[in-house]
């Protein structure tokens, strides 16, 4: 999918992603719908697109930041090329998850919820990736590494950087 930018920099809706806000507009959930094509389309909801979704959907902004906020799969800043996710929930807890959080930190020189000063990663960690007998669990752009050791990482990371 295409993206557009105004003069200013700030992302706007596309011709798609206004017919798709069309389509849905009258059907119950619509704005859930819309908000994940927003956030497929863009990586993220930018703060200009929410405002154009309210007015075309006829929706109170604070009623589309409820929603962005209350889920956590919605992102309000755009993430790294490569979206890093480790698991947190009790099996991976247990078997590591923590030390891998660590290492990942320490591999990339930031905290969770960053982004690399070079866009290249993202990190956060989440509760659950539905992998425990995996544990623990990490997770660039949706391929799943399981079975964790934190000697692997330097590895795995090396695999998405940018050459």
């Amino acid at each position: 999918m295409s993206t557009t930018t105004e003069p200013t920099g700030a992302p706007k809706l596309t011709d798609e992603l206004l017919a798709f806000i069309a389509e849905w507009k009258s059907r119950p959930g619509s704005l859930i719908m819309v908000l994940h094509r927003v956030q497929q389309t863009f990586g993220y909801i930018p703060r200009a697109v929410a405002f154009e979704v309210a007015e075309l959907l006829d929706v109170p902004l604070a009623k589309i930041y409820g929603v962005i906020t209350f889920y956590n799969f919605f992102k309000l800043k755009k993430p790294g090329r490569n979206q890093i996710q480790v698991c947190l929930g009790t099996a991976c807890y247990l078997r590591g998850g923590e030390d891998i959080v660590h290492a990942v930190e320490k591999q990339l020189g930031v905290g969770l919820n960053a982004i690399t000063p070079d866009g290249e990663f993202s990190f956060e960690a989440v509760r659950c990736l539905g992998c425990c007998g995996l544990a623990p669990v990490m997770t660039i752009n949706g391929k799943v590494y399981g079975k964790l050791e934190t000697g692997q990482l330097p590895a795995i990371l090396a695999k998405y950087r940018q050459v």
